[in-house]
């Protein structure tokens, strides 16, 4: 059974820093396309970052230049390092998971396995 766990979010001012984690377990597929998705009040839940088996790596316009993502496969553990904090970022962060066939899902439904989300607040 494939379980995604995030943790790291709470409460920052803008300009702050937090890093998110998201532990995996019970992932056996030899690819993979990991993501980062955010969900804010009222909103649909949108891309934020996404790390490959290849290891290519993109985040969304909003976030480039202040958002990071990678992984440490010893640990079996995704990161988001998040800087320069807006407001705007407030939501429910979401790690999810997908094996890599060809190109990762472009669809968010496509998503296989999808963590419990960690909730990030920041202030001004």
């Amino acid at each position: 059974q494939v379980q995604l766990v995030e943790s790291g979010g709470g409460s920052a001012q803008a300009g702050g820093s937090l890093r998110l984690a998201c532990v995996v377990s019970g992932y056996t597929h030899s690819t993979y396309c990991m993501d980062w998705f955010r969900q804010a009040p009222g909103k649909e839940r949108e891309w934020v970052a996404e790390i490959d088996s290849d290891g290519n790596t993109s985040v969304s316009e909003f976030v480039k230049g202040r958002f990071t993502i990678s992984r440490d496969s010893a640990k079996n553990t995704l990161y988001l390092q998040m800087n320069s904090l807006k407001p705007e970022d407030t939501a429910t962060y979401y790690c999810a998971a997908h094996p890599l066939v060809d190109a990762c899902p472009i669809i968010l439904d496509e998503y296989d396995y999808w963590g419990q989300g960690t909730q990030v607040t920041v202030s001004s």
